[in-house]
This record gives structure tokens, sequence and C-alpha cells, in this order.
């Protein structure tokens, strides 16, 4: 029996999907509870059309991840800290960083920093973890 999937089912796909699956698992379970309508002709084609704007969508926010990876590869962060010897009294976290960018009328999570503790002074380079696989390196100084 065809189906189109109306969430995501395990070991069977992702919402907006079309199936083939047995007749009584589709009866018995996915009809039963919903998860699944039956695949008819105008089904399929609301479905596709759905697809589709999830891809649109999608090209469009890779397109602004990619604005913001090229934004971000022109700028240089410079952090002040207090220092005694070369060495912070604190440390500079992804949250500092995030904070330095945002000064920068730019948008980046701070779950997407990869930087642990930085504790010394002077030039570092700072991975960026953006959406859709792009990762771009920053050169963060502090002073």
């Amino acid at each position: 029996m065809k189906i189109i999937l109306l969430q995501d089912v395990k070991n069977i796909g992702k919402k907006g999907q079309i199936k083939e699956v047995p007749d009584g698992y589709a009866r018995n379970f996915l009809l039963a509870k919903k998860f699944a309508a039956v695949a008819t002709t105008g089904a399929v084609v609301i479905a596709q059309k759905e697809e589709e704007k999830k891809q649109l969508l999608l090209r469009e926010q890779k397109a602004q991840t990619q604005k913001l990876a090229e934004a971000l590869n022109k700028k240089q962060i410079i952090i002040k800290a207090r220092s005694k010897d070369g060495k912070l009294f604190g440390s500079i976290t992804a949250k500092d960083i995030t904070a330095e960018i945002r000064k920068l009328k730019l948008e980046v999570p701070e779950k997407a920093i990869a930087v642990g503790h930085l504790r010394e002074l002077g030039s570092h380079e700072v991975k960026i973890n953006l959406p859709h696989d792009i990762i771009i390196a920053i050169n963060v100084t502090i002073e």
C-alpha cells in the first residue's frame, strides 16, 4: 500500500515522504495511529508541492548562512581583557566571542563556536560551525 507519512516514523521515513509498505502494517498501525495517510493522487500532488516548498526554504537558509560566513571571514575580533604577565585573570569563552560578534551586527549562535577557554593574550584561531555544514575560522585577538 502506498502511504504519505504525516510525521517521522522510525525505520520508515520522514514526514511528507511517500512510501510503499505492507497493507497490514499500513492499516493496523500507521493509519490507525494517524502516522500516515493513504497516498491518493490528490494527496501525492499536495505532498510533492510541500516538499518543493521545503527544498526552496532550505536553499534560502543555506544562502543566508553562506552570506554570514563570507561576512565573518573578513572580520577580526578584538577582545580587551585584564591580565598579568600574559595570563588572563579569567578566561574568554564562546559567550564573550558571541557578544563581540553581535557588536558587528552579525548573529551567530553560541553553540556554533567551537572553543574552550582562552586564557592567554595574543591571537587565536577559533572555528565556527554554522548550519548546513559550513565551517569557518576567525581570528580572535585578546589584548
